[in-house]
């Protein structure tokens, strides 16, 4: 499934989505202001390197509405951070071992992610992803680096730029994150997979950033 910093992710345009009550949401809001004025930021400094509108950046931030794992991916990256850390999943700092009772689900945007290796001082992120039938389905995702994706349960559609897979328990994909790719389940039953990205949290990662961002 990301991700977890100054990268933006570039999503189509979404769809209008009904804001969400505050108990349906993960304790992420908090952590976005937080993280964004540590990192001195405004509201429209912040938004404009995520891809996201200022609106919809505070939207996030006063829990309004639930981030995408794209927007996560995004903002994680412009704060220099990761998903698991936006997330409240980040565990004590050069801990090998991430246990199986330690991994608390958090849902955001109908998908649940559980950590699955400590992304502190990493290159990359791994994440233990519930895809939901119909969740997501439509998001175009679009950023620098790459992913790695294993079918645990469940069949999972991948689409890379034209073409279109469908992944069975025990598949893996492995690819260049540039190419616009969209993940869904293939089945109602959703699908349960291994999320690997990598991260750009070198300062340097901001040449990796487009010309010009684009609103989700």
């Amino acid at each position: 499934m990301n991700h977890p910093a100054a990268a933006s992710e570039h999503t189509s345009p979404e769809p209008d989505a009904t804001d969400a009550t505050a108990d349906d949401l993960p304790d992420v809001a908090p952590r976005l202001r937080e993280l964004r004025h540590g990192r001195g930021l405004t509201l429209e400094a912040a938004a404009g390197r995520a891809g996201l509108s200022p609106a919809h950046l505070s939207r996030l931030e006063t829990g309004r509405r639930q981030p995408s794992l794209p927007m996560l991916l995004g903002l994680a990256r412009v704060y220099g951070t990761t998903v698991s850390e936006l997330l409240g999943e980040e565990p004590p700092e050069r801990d090998p071992v991430i246990r199986a009772a330690r991994a608390e689900p958090v849902e955001a945007d109908g998908w649940i992610y559980r950590q699955a290796g400590s992304s502190s001082g990493r290159a990359m992120q791994p994440l233990r992803v519930t895809v939901p039938y119909g969740a997501q389905g439509d998001l175009v995702r679009v950023h620098p680096g790459e992913e790695w994706i294993h079918v645990l349960q469940g069949r999972l559609r991948l689409g890379l730029g034209d073409a279109v897979h469908v992944l069975d328990p025990g598949d893996s994909a492995h690819f260049d994150s540039t190419t616009p790719h969209r993940l869904a389940a293939a089945g109602p039953g959703g699908t349960e997979l291994l999320f690997v990205h990598t991260l750009l949290t070198s300062p340097v990662a901001e040449l990796c950033l487009p010309g010009g961002a684009h609103r989700r």
